[in-house]
């Protein structure tokens, strides 16, 4: 549709049975649920539970492209939701028409290393926002008429409050290697992910860091008796927590 000299696109969510992507319950951790009803319903699934996930799964991308625009991310530009219907810029090619996504192109090698250097640094940029893509690849991503932009948000996970952020940053720059190693050889074998995260646990992850692709592997032989001493530790800390707290309750 047009508006005004912009062409949008309306984005329809399909049933949850009717999708190809299965809302995985590692996924959806981390996200903040308002009420106690709705989050015991989405616990057991009801169908007025199933209704609130898919609910949840839908509002996740909205939020996701509003917060990533404002980080500088390569997202369409959202402009509304309403009753399962996502209005957003339609990503054009040079021509005006829908852009392609990158599964469908053929690249040389040097815009293969272009393409892999910008979405790079869009992971970067997602994860300084405190976002995870959680799903891309070559299939999500569109090819405009001034480069890739990032689309299919909905699985975006929280860095922070998710226990499977990290490997899914690693996957998701595992899939861009793979892709586009296929033109730039170069590309496979690299660890981007690995070396994203290490810098963002570091705090020292910024939009336009640095980064060559490579980590330093830990060669130093594990200390088990040290880990299981620490376990220990952990657990009789713990038992004597509950026994403070046993009697607590019993002065009480």
């Amino acid at each position: 549709m047009r508006c005004g000299q912009h062409i949008r696109c309306a984005k329809v969510y399909k049933e949850a049975d009717q999708r190809s992507f299965r809302q995985a319950v590692e996924y959806r951790e981390g996200r903040g649920v308002k009420g106690s009803r709705r989050a015991r319903a989405m616990e057991k699934g009801s169908r007025f539970g199933r209704k609130e996930v898919e609910s949840a799964w839908q509002t996740a991308e909205v939020q996701a492209l509003y917060r990533l625009a404002d980080a500088g991310v390569r997202v369409p530009k959202a402009h509304g939701f309403f009753e399962g219907v996502l209005l957003m810029d339609m990503v054009a090619d040079e021509n005006g028409n829908a852009a392609p996504r990158l599964a469908e192109l053929e690249l040389s090698e040097e815009l293969a290393l272009a393409y892999h250097d910008l979405l790079i640094d869009q992971v970067v940029r997602m994860l300084c926002a405190g976002l995870v893509h959680g799903d891309l690849s070559e299939f999500n991503i569109l090819v405009g008429a001034d480069g890739p932009v990032i689309i299919d948000l909905p699985q975006a996970v929280d860095a922070a409050g998710n226990n499977h952020a990290a490997r899914m940053l690693e996957r998701d720059a595992d899939n861009l290697a793979l892709y586009l190693g296929q033109f730039a050889p170069a590309l496979r074998g690299s660890a981007y992910g690995r070396e994203i995260w290490e810098l963002y646990e570091a705090g020292r992850l910024k939009p336009g860091a640095p980064l060559s692709g490579r980590v330093e592997e830990i060669t130093t032989p594990v200390d088990l008796d040290a880990v299981l001493k620490n376990i220990e530790d952990v657990r009789m800390e713990e038992e004597r927590r509950r026994e403070r707290a046993a009697a607590g309750d019993e002065e009480s």
